[in-house]
């Protein structure tokens, strides 16, 4: 845990009792503070309660005496309309702010040269965050890893000097930070996405770049350049001074870290070098991985990672759970869980990486379906469809794409097992990538990809891929 020293002998609201907000009121208290939690779910409030807290309706009780409201990222500061706790507490002039908050003024006050890195884009911040994480672990680092990746950034050791913390962010805990500052800041790109939230793309935008515009003066902003958005942002903070490094899967570039044939190189002043290759790592496949490899890679750069032990470390990354995840082999034919690809665009990924799919999708469908992923149909050569969606994908593959009613996974795996081995093809791929929600048949995405890897290695003769 990290306590919080710099609101000691104050009392700060904390709203919003998640995993993040209980962190807070822990971090809060054992830094000397004193804490009032509060939430919207009777339920949250008796859990807070019963570990020590005073909790309290903060409709029903004076501001005066609140030095901040740290408050979940849940809950909309603007989009479609704020939250009444955010207008009581902007009545009461009453600093708004979020837990990265709290870590970046503890990190000032107490270790402000620790390496701090934080990533951020609309698709790829989790498996960057985790193969920042690993390659800083494989180069010797103390490594703290956590953020919207999963532990709240509060429930992590403190920063110190040889410490290196990996946070992942969303735009939500970005807007709550106004004083973020890493000493790497990663941008990986920007596309449309929680406009219910940010109301306008524009606005959207100029959170996400609020990441890389506050980096340490000394620090590096790492930007993907390869949509106008992130370009622009990337013009926007060089001219402020800072130091920038531009990302490209699509083009080389005169200054900066691109990738071309499956090979990482960096150029500067007309001449360039390789620094690793991502050829044939089978957790990195794909173009969007290679933009999560090449941002990687000019992280661990900047953090003084030698090019050997980052081609050792990039060899090594297993994957993110869930996420294009090898799970096992058996003959030619390879079984991936792409279980966290929920959507029709996050599918496309998994889609775009292999030639010869025997597809697994289906669930609880999304607005869209499957029309937008017609491209990838002459990549499928069967797809096996399960959940509320089965019959709507169906009509959408219609006669270009041959497909089966499995209905449940546990026929599906089966049944794709069984066609993809007899097949004949040079790589066939099971892939389970469900461009759809989970919670017509699983309580979550993790649970859907677990049960996957249950089916997949009970099958006779499935090796684990190493």
């Amino acid at each position: 845990m990290i306590p919080v020293t710099s609101f000691a002998g104050k009392t700060v609201a904390v709203f919003g009792l998640g995993g993040s907000g209980l962190a807070s009121c822990h971090a809060l208290k054992a830094g000397g503070a004193q804490v009032i939690a509060s939430d919207d779910g009777a339920e949250k409030l008796a859990e807070a309660a019963r570990a020590g807290f005073v909790t309290a309706d903060l409709r029903k009780v004076s501001w005066a005496n609140f030095a901040a409201l740290v408050l979940t990222p849940g809950a909309p500061l603007t989009h479609p309309a704020p939250h009444w706790i955010v207008l009581a507490a902007q009545q009461a002039g009453i600093e708004i702010i979020g837990d990265i908050e709290l870590f970046c003024r503890e990190r000032r006050r107490h270790a402000p040269d620790a390496p701090f890195v934080a990533i951020t884009g609309t698709n790829g911040k989790s498996t960057t965050t985790a193969l920042i994480a690993h390659l800083m672990r494989v180069a010797g680092y103390d490594t703290q890893m956590g953020g919207n990746i999963g532990t709240a950034i509060l429930s992590l050791q403190p920063p110190r000097k040889g410490r290196v913390h990996v946070i992942e962010m969303s735009s939500y805990q970005i807007d709550l930070a106004p004083s973020l500052d890493p000493s790497v800041g990663i941008l990986l790109n920007v596309s449309e996405d929680h406009i219910d939230r940010h109301g306008t793309l524009e606005h959207y935008a100029a959170v996400k770049a609020r990441l890389v515009a506050g980096v340490q003066p000394q620090g590096t902003a790492i930007v993907g350049v390869d949509d106008g958005w992130s370009r622009d942002t990337a013009d926007r903070i060089e001219r402020a001074g800072r130091r920038v490094v531009r990302i490209s899967v699509k083009n080389p570039l005169p200054d900066g870290i691109y990738v071309e044939r499956e090979i990482i190189f960096r150029a500067s002043g007309g001449a360039r070098d390789e620094i690793a290759m991502i050829g044939g790592i089978g957790s990195l496949r794909g173009a969007h991985n290679a933009q999560n490899a090449a941002c990687a890679a000019a992280c661990a750069l900047a953090l003084g990672v030698g090019k050997d032990t980052l081609q050792n470390g990039l060899r090594s990354f297993p994957g993110l759970a869930h996420r294009m995840e090898q799970v096992g082999r058996r003959g030619k034919v390879l079984f991936i869980n792409d279980s966290k690809g929920t959507n029709a665009d996050a599918a496309a990924h998994a889609l775009s990486s292999f030639t010869d799919i025997f597809w697994i999708a289906g669930g609880k469908p999304k607005a869209g379906g499957i029309t937008g992923l017609a491209d990838y149909f002459p990549r499928i050569r069967k797809a096996y469809l399960i959940g509320e969606a089965a019959t709507e994908f169906a009509s959408t593959l219609g006669d270009r794409v041959p497909h089966e009613i499995s209905e449940t996974l546990e026929v599906a795996v089966a049944n794709a097992a069984r066609d993809a081995e007899a097949s004949g093809l040079g790589e066939p791929v099971v892939l389970l990538s469900p461009a759809c929600a989970s919670f017509d048949q699983y309580r979550n995405f993790e649970i859907r990809g677990a049960r996957f890897r249950e089916l997949v290695t009970a099958l006779p003769g499935v090796k684990p891929v190493v």
